[in-house]
């Protein structure tokens, strides 16, 4: 009985890993992406840390938590960073280019122009500040 369990708890490591990886995999290849988009975005670069936030006029949870975690940061961080907001509904074909599938999604690009963190889904504040202290 205790093989069983302990091959039970062996396969479900391994999904979790797997899931892990896949997750991983996914984000790495959205910031390839961006990173080979970014001239059409930003040119030139505003050497300072950029924030492209994805939205739509309908999505609650970029009106309710999102827009007001963005405007914390600006608010924080002042003319040292620059938020960049798209609205996917007006511009699908740049939404597509960035690999976005929903909003709100962020990417976190570097003074240098380089795309270092993607959040799929509403990031807080604070994970936010964290990403960009870790810049």
């Amino acid at each position: 009985m205790s093989s069983e369990l302990l091959l039970r708890f062996a396969f479900a490591i391994g999904i979790i890993i797997f899931g892990v990886a896949v997750y991983w995999f996914i984000n790495q290849r959205l910031l390839s992406r961006a990173g080979n988009n970014i001239n059409n975005l930003l040119n030139p670069l505003p050497n300072k840390p950029v924030i492209v936030y994805f939205t739509t006029p309908d999505c609650v949870p970029c009106k309710t938590i999102q827009r007001p975690a963005l405007d914390k940061l600006t608010s924080t961080y002042g003319d040292k960073l620059q938020v960049l907001e798209i609205d996917a509904t007006e511009r699908p074909d740049l939404a597509k280019t960035w690999g976005v599938m929903s909003v709100p999604t962020t990417f976190l690009l570097d003074s240098h122009g380089k795309p270092r963190y993607v959040n799929n889904g509403v990031a807080r504040a604070e994970k936010l500040i964290e990403q960009l202290q870790n810049l």
